[in-house]
């Protein structure tokens, strides 16, 4: 598979919503230990307000399908990370600007932008022990794969693989940002929160580029 088209794309969104939904009490158990317990609920209502949102939209494009998905996220879950997740989809989505489709290189820009734009707005750098910490991975990996010429079912794989490693490698981290920051030495050995999120979208993409081969 080369490239999927916008029409195809909203689908994605019925995934990442129906996910959410599905790790809403987990999400919320583990946001629990060093965090405010709010991240299963915030996720789970920003991401079926996108999949309403861009199953609404008439001949999209594909940048069109992942900034009103950010849009979306932003009016209904205006916390801190439905905030990053917005600002994600929203920098995602221009980086695509005039893409008529999505393939593996439109893919990595799109992830690049992403992690770019929720850094910017969070004010995070690499070991901080937040999203960044998985979503760099994740396009790092699918840049690596569009400058070998791979395709998106190959791009998605590594995408995924690239995001366990690094979900793992949060554990050994000390947060530096919001009330998890609060805990200092005591948030190390919890796999950060946020960086959760960033596996489950990197998971549900790989899965949906894998059911369209």
């Amino acid at each position: 598979m080369t490239s999927l088209d916008a029409n195809t794309l909203t689908s994605l969104f019925e995934r990442f919503a129906d996910r959410f939904a599905a790790e809403r009490d987990a999400l919320i158990a583990l946001d629990g230990k060093v965090g405010d317990s709010d991240l299963g609920l915030t996720m789970s209502k920003a991401f079926a307000a996108a999949r309403d949102r861009v199953a609404d939209l008439e001949a999209p494009d594909v940048a069109t399908v992942m900034k009103q998905a950010g849009a979306a996220i932003a009016k209904a879950a205006p916390s801190t990370m439905g905030t990053l997740m917005a600002t994600g989809f929203m920098r995602g989505g221009k980086a695509l600007d005039g893409a008529p489709a999505l393939d593996t290189a439109a893919l990595a820009a799109f992830w690049r932008a992403y992690a770019e734009g929720v850094a910017q707005r969070g004010k995070a750098q690499l070991g901080d022990k937040t999203v960044l910490d998985v979503l760099d991975p994740i396009a790092s990996a699918v840049e690596a794969q569009a400058g070998a010429g791979a395709d998106l079912g190959a791009a998605g794989r590594a995408g995924v693989e690239a995001a366990a490693a690094a979900l793992e490698a949060t554990k050994s981290m000390v947060a530096q940002h919001g009330k998890a920051a609060a805990f200092g030495e005591k948030s190390r050995g919890f796999q950060d929160a946020g960086g959760t999120v960033a596996c489950i979208l990197a998971e549900e993409m790989n899965a949906f580029l894998a059911a369209q081969a």
